[in-house]
Parts: structure tokens; C-alpha cells; sequence
């Protein structure tokens, strides 16, 4: 028995758990072009989303810190009536 079997106990799962992941991604040949396409779909995606459906409305509407400051505590103010 090697000293790494001997030990028991959470961290010995978890290292268990992390070399079988780790084995696995090493020997894809298919799975990793299709986890690269993934990753990249999701880049793409959370970029449009980003520059399309969150635009930046304090910075667009305020000029400094403080009035932005202010208009968030006013909102939440309002919205706490």
C-alpha cells in the first residue's frame, strides 16, 4: 500500500475526485474540441449580452461617483416605500 492509500478522509476524496476528472479531460480526443466550441459559444455569448441587454446606464447618465452614489440610494429608497 502506498502512503497515498493510507490516508482517509475528505481531502483523500477530493484528490480521488480531482484525478479522475483530470484522467478523464487528459485522454479526450473528440470531448475536448467540443468542450472548446462550448467555452466558446459561451464567451461569445456573455459578450453580446453584455454589450446588447446590460448597457451601462449610470455611467451613461451620471458624470462622478458621488451622483451615481446618490442615485442608487435614491432608488432603493423609493423602491423600499
Amino acid at each position: 500500500m502506498s502512503s497515498r492509500d493510507t490516508h482517509t478522509g475528505r481531502s483523500n476524496l477530493f484528490v480521488r475526485v480531482y484525478r479522475f476528472y483530470a484522467e478523464g479531460f487528459r485522454s479526450m480526443t473528440t470531448g475536448r474540441y467540443l468542450w472548446a466550441m462550448i467555452i466558446i459559444k459561451l464567451i461569445i455569448l456573455f459578450f453580446v449580452f453584455k454589450l446588447l441587454f446590460f448597457p451601462d446606464i449610470l455611467s451613461r447618465d451620471y458624470d462622478n461617483d458621488e451622483d451615481r452614489a446618490a442615485a442608487v440610494r435614491r432608488a432603493l429608497v423609493e423602491r423600499g416605500r
